[in-house]
């Protein structure tokens, strides 16, 4: 193994025990319906027995289902025949905010390109990505969130091989916890 494989590695699994507590994401959210607000939507209705349905918003877009919210300039929403949707969202800065099971606490992220599928329940932030979770927050160039395991794994975009932008390395905060009297 490489000396940069082996770093990737200890940075996930220390993410891994990190982030790894027994609560979750909204659980509700994935029966609620989807909400979407643009300036403007084109919707390609093809033959739904064979194709998926496509649908293109633009113009400070709001996308809601139950706690969590997306907002960007565009997103690109795929519906598969079973129902699942995946969401491409792009702007100038994306934001995601997702409310954690059983807490009063969300879960906020912000990247130039977020992308979100329903059916694993795993959003993605692409470029300039930071993630919060109450006062501790990871950076980088790619975040991977598992919306129902809370699992994170963060890349630089050095690791990546995109040798572009500030987030070459990737950059953890962890707050102190304060002590169960």
């Amino acid at each position: 193994m490489t000396e940069k494989t082996v770093k990737l590695i200890l940075v996930v699994c220390l993410l891994g025990l990190f982030f790894a507590r027994p609560v979750i994401a909204e659980k509700a959210d994935r029966n609620k319906p989807v909400y979407l607000e643009a300036d403007r939507a084109t919707v390609e209705d093809v033959n739904r027995k064979e194709a998926s349905r496509v649908s293109i918003f633009t113009g400070n877009v709001i996308l809601t289902q139950g706690t969590m919210r997306i907002t960007a300039d565009k997103v690109i929403m795929k519906e598969d025949l079973n129902g699942f949707k995946h969401a491409t969202a792009i702007g100038d800065l994306v934001t995601f905010r997702q409310k954690r099971d059983g807490l009063d606490e969300y879960v906020e992220g912000w990247s130039e390109r977020v992308e979100y599928d329903s059916k694993t329940d795993k959003i993605e932030l692409f470029r300039q990505a930071r993630l919060k979770r109450g006062s501790d927050e990871v950076q980088g160039d790619y975040i991977s969130y598992d919306m129902g395991s809370e699992f994170f794994k963060v890349i630089g975009s050095k690791e990546r091989g995109v040798e572009t932008g500030p987030d070459k390395r990737v950059r953890i905060t962890i707050q102190p916890k304060k002590k169960a009297e």
